[in-house]
């Protein structure tokens, strides 16, 4: 079995929960990794005075990559190179090349087959003059810089000091206490406008906020006013995914007293209760639209009609009946619940 290294959400679990004095085989367990993987990271990428800190323990895996990553394939100047940028010349594209070059047997060349991404990686590489620019003029896009392949990056990392999912407190689940909240962005036109969208999870209740733009700077404005008018029994923790609007998550934190937790990468099931509201929310903001056109307060007239709506998991109440029923309960206001 190939070994899986640490992610740094898993990372920054490990030190949550030293920080919360679990005990390594505990965290191993909530992980699913087994106690000598927690104990070796420990070890390896501890700090001498302040323990474990992930974001340390990930540059540390950062500098031991870049030691050991291999050599270029491509350089210029070799034989190999020379004959692609030949076939360049010849309009042939760089997935062509590397199919070619798959097929070709040639005496003083042993192994010249190199992929696409290696063929583009070599020419962008090329330091600025006449070389590059004639080799991007080759290329069918003809583009003087490359964004990388959808599929190859690699977006973890961008969220700092994020405490996993599996960390959060067993009542979340239970979905008995009120306070608990899931949340997103849905996004408008061309993702220039968003609306931050907030799911209760004991009572299904929704709050809709307001954004300028789907940037971190918006969501920490967005969704620390959006929980600010909720009780303080009503604030207690937010599921959120790994999106880069949550990049100053501690932000919302210090505002609200609202703890973050991060969800599993690629993992919508595990804010299963947003993701359906969602769907709701898009027949009054549909796709495509310019979301920045409605005020906070058409948002809150959508909120209320759709927190009105009767559920057949509560009996048929609606979700503004259940969350009156439980602040009322844990000596909170209905009247604050509107």
């Amino acid at each position: 079995m190939s070994y899986l290294e640490l992610s740094i959400e898993e990372r920054a679990s490990i030190q949550v929960g030293q920080a919360q004095g679990m005990s390594l085989r505990h965290i191993a367990q909530l992980l699913g990794r087994a106690p000598s993987t927690i104990s070796r990271e420990i070890r390896r990428n501890q700090m001498a005075q302040n323990g474990y800190c992930a974001r340390y323990a990930q540059r540390q895996r950062e500098k031991r990559r870049e030691v050991c990553r291999p050599a270029r394939k491509l350089l210029p100047g070799t034989e190999r190179f020379d004959l692609i940028v030949h076939m360049l010349r010849r309009r042939l594209s760089p997935e062509q090349i590397s199919g070619k070059l798959k097929t070709m047997k040639l005496p003083d060349l042993r192994d010249a087959y190199v992929c696409r991404e290696t063929i583009y990686t070599a020419i962008y590489a090329l330091p600025v003059g006449h070389l590059r620019k004639e080799l991007i003029h080759c290329l069918r896009q003809g583009k003087t810089t490359r964004k990388p392949r959808r599929g190859e990056v690699d977006r973890r990392g961008q969220i700092p000091d994020m405490v996993s999912i599996h960390l959060r407190p067993p009542e979340v689940s239970k979905r008995e206490m009120p306070g608990h909240w899931e949340g997103d962005l849905i996004k408008g036109k061309n993702n220039a406008s968003a609306v931050g969208t907030l799911v209760e999870l004991s009572s299904g209740y929704l709050i809709l906020a307001k954004m300028d733009d789907a940037t971190a700077t918006s969501a920490v404005a967005g969704f620390s006013a959006a929980l600010n008018r909720m009780p303080a029994t009503a604030r207690k923790s937010m599921t959120y995914d790994q999106g880069r609007e949550m990049a100053q998550h501690a932000k919302i934190t210090q505002e609200t007293g609202v703890a973050i937790y991060f969800c599993d990468p690629h993992s919508p099931w595990q804010r299963g209760a947003n993701e359906n509201i969602n769907g709701l929310i898009r027949q009054y903001l549909p796709k495509g639209t310019d979301l920045s056109a409605h005020s906070q307060e058409e948002l809150d007239a959508i909120a209320f009609e759709l927190n009105m709506r009767p559920r057949k998991r509560f009996g048929f109440k609606c979700p503004i009946e259940v969350m009156s029923e439980l602040m009322a309960k844990y000596h909170e206001s209905p009247s604050t619940i509107q």
